[in-house]
């Protein structure tokens, strides 16, 4: 691996190989779920740091393991966009990334029983089930990023599963606060995969996938897209109205123009290229949306 890494330009080809603009998609909903909590109890932060770090390690590999089933399946190539390029531009070998992406889910996974020792061992049939679901998004027979199942696998595990993970381990039990607050978190993580899926749609058309994308058409795609921000926004709105949130959650309310900017791009472009853009908005809009709300929260509480 060192000779590759001399070979490569270093550790930023390992870097870009994470997807790095993915990762907050891990650090938004673990502080979220966070914030919920301080509500019920004193906040243990060696084991926020311990979650916190297992869901990183988790969602890179994640990013690996389609890298290398992408490869795999000659769906990848030097033109292809949106990929961490290791494989085929870098010339880092496939078995590489598989090991490095095993290597990241075994760290995961001592963190896991960390944080099972200290919560509840139920935990582990939940967690190996979320590392299941990275692992078959696309690997296995029928990766689920090839199906129209994508944005919702990703959104319930990204985004409302850690968020409630996340609040459970602190609190010992799930509130329906939590469970209502996660919501626009699962959503907006689906709108990444979406976007995903909607700059890609002709590539992933040409290599057999049959995301959502690609079955409603681009034009519905990007509606679809439009809704989950819409809603994401809404339910917050919604939430402080009927007093079950403090207002200073309406902070998310300062990282709109993300959205608005994303859909923007998406109806005036369609080139992969141009389109990236709004790719990393969407992306954006989750990390700052979440971080927003958790700030909200923290300031709610406090006051």
């Amino acid at each position: 691996m060192s000779h590759e890494l001399q070979a490569d330009k270093g550790w930023r080809v390992w870097w870009k190989l994470t997807r790095p603009h993915t990762l907050t998609a891990s650090f938004a909903p673990v502080f979220l779920g966070t914030m919920i909590a301080l509500y019920y109890t004193n906040i243990n932060w060696l084991l926020f740091l311990a979650m916190l770090v297992a869901c990183l390690f988790i969602q890179a590999a994640t990013n690996m393991f389609n890298e290398y089933y992408d490869f795999a399946r000659g769906l990848d190539s030097v033109e292809s966009v949106g990929i961490g390029g290791a494989i085929v531009r870098n010339g880092v070998k496939p078995k590489t990334v598989m090991q490095l992406a095993l290597l990241l889910y075994g760290l995961a996974g001592l963190l896991g029983i960390y944080i099972c020792y200290k919560s509840s061992w139920m935990l582990l049939i939940v967690g190996a089930a979320c590392m299941l679901i990275g692992y078959l998004y696309t690997g296995g027979p029928y990766p689920i990023a090839y199906t129209p199942f994508g944005e919702f696998f990703s959104g319930v595990v990204m985004g409302m599963l850690i968020v409630l993970i996340a609040t459970f381990i602190q609190v010992g039990s799930v509130p329906n606060f939590a469970i209502l607050l996660s919501i626009p978190s699962a959503l907006l993580v689906a709108a990444i995969m979406l976007s995903n899926n909607i700059r890609d749609l002709e590539e992933d058309t040409k290599g057999g996938r049959k995301t959502m994308a690609i079955l409603v058409g681009r034009k519905n795609a990007i509606t679809i897209l439009a809704s989950y921000f819409i809603i994401s926004y809404l339910w917050i709105v919604g939430l402080v109205l009927l007093q079950i949130i403090t207002p200073w959650s309406l902070l998310v309310i300062l990282s709109i123009k993300k959205p608005l900017h994303a859909i923007k791009l998406f109806r005036e472009k369609d080139n992969p290229l141009e389109v990236a853009p709004a790719m990393k908005d969407t992306a954006l809009t989750n990390t700052i949306f979440v971080f927003l709300l958790g700030i909200g929260l923290l300031i709610g509480y406090f006051l």
